[in-house]
């Protein structure tokens, strides 16, 4: 099982360092998930209204609070989506998620990505005259968006953070409002490893919870899970190549939620195993000289966001930045 530790954040509330991602989880198999993963000792779930499941997961939530689970003991972080990042918008889609959920309160409510889609046209608005594109809201900035983040009640929500956020965003909101959030989560992997804005973290005592731990297979590149090092400090452990890359984000003390609907899987990723200064090292070193990122929304084919969210080479193109303030 997993080593049960428990990560304190800023303003006292306490998080289960290891919990279930249900991003790219397939309409149906949500429900069963969650289920699995809470009977099988799970408490720190992730969600967020953009996965288009948080109904499933609520139905999953009634089968195990309160037979398995208080709602006290669970953990529950969900996200504001950027077609809400309009401060009259926020509170009243917390309050949407909140009834997908069946839930009275949310543990910690994110901002999603520092990117404001214009609203009232559903999660994805499309671009009046460009096709394939969403159509952003360039009024709205980030500051007006924490704002209201700031005044939700703490009834509904206990904490408050950012997500896929820089430096220079974090930066300021917190000289704009005075309130450092609580949480950063960001895509993390060996690949990715943010050392400045992990430094700037810790200076400033957010917590990182790593989505994509595993790295995703969404850009056809070689899989993580699949790298020659990491599959030869997983033997030496006698562990999964999932359960190392875990334990490579738990070494740097994030919270991480690796995301599967397999039930063998799910229970794998929640038995821990801890790496030595040696092996975390050398799994360290497959991103040297080797920057990959993911999660690029200016390169996503479908619905492309044409913003520059990251400033990578990818991004260079993007005909406008994110609005701060």
């Amino acid at each position: 099982m997993s080593l049960g530790k428990i990560i304190t954040f800023s303003d006292g509330a306490k998080l289960p360092q290891i919990g279930l991602g249900t991003w790219l989880s397939k309409p149906k198999e949500v429900e069963h998930a969650v289920e699995y993963a809470v009977r099988n000792g799970y408490r720190h779930l992730d969600l967020a209204m953009v996965y288009q499941n948080q109904h499933e997961v609520g139905a999953a939530l009634k089968k195990v609070i309160p037979s398995v689970v208080k709602r006290e003991e669970l953990f529950i972080t969900s996200k504001l989506w950027n077609s809400s990042h309009q401060p009259d918008l926020v509170e009243k889609e917390l309050d949407e998620t909140l009834s997908q959920l069946g839930l009275e309160y949310l543990d910690l409510y994110l901002i999603h990505w520092p990117i404001a889609f214009a609203p009232g046209h559903g999660l994805f608005p499309p671009h009046p005259t460009e096709k394939n594109q969403v159509e952003l809201d360039k009024k709205t900035t980030l500051v007006d968006t924490w704002k209201a983040m700031i005044k939700l009640p703490k009834s509904k929500v206990r904490s408050i953070g950012v997500s896929n956020f820089s430096i220079d965003a974090i930066e300021a909101i917190i000289d704009a409002t005075g309130v450092v959030p609580v949480v950063l989560q960001i895509e993390a992997h060996p690949l990715l490893p943010q050392n400045k804005l992990v430094e700037y973290c810790k200076e400033k005592n957010i917590h990182i919870t790593a989505y994509s731990p595993l790295g995703n297979n969404l850009a056809n590149r070689p899989k993580l899970t699949e790298h020659p090092v990491v599959e030869e400090v997983a033997k030496k452990l006698g562990a999964t190549t999932a359960q190392v890359l875990i334990a490579w984000g738990v070494y740097r003390g994030y919270s991480v939620i690796p995301k599967s609907v397999q039930e063998e899987r799910i229970v794998s990723n929640f038995k821990q195993v801890e790496l030595s200064k040696e092996d975390y090292e050398k799994i360290s070193s497959i991103g040297h000289n080797n920057h990959t990122r993911f999660n690029i929304p200016y390169t996503y084919e479908s619905t492309k966001w044409d913003i520059n969210t990251f400033n990578e080479p990818e991004e260079k193109s993007a005909g406008f930045s994110v609005n701060i303030q």
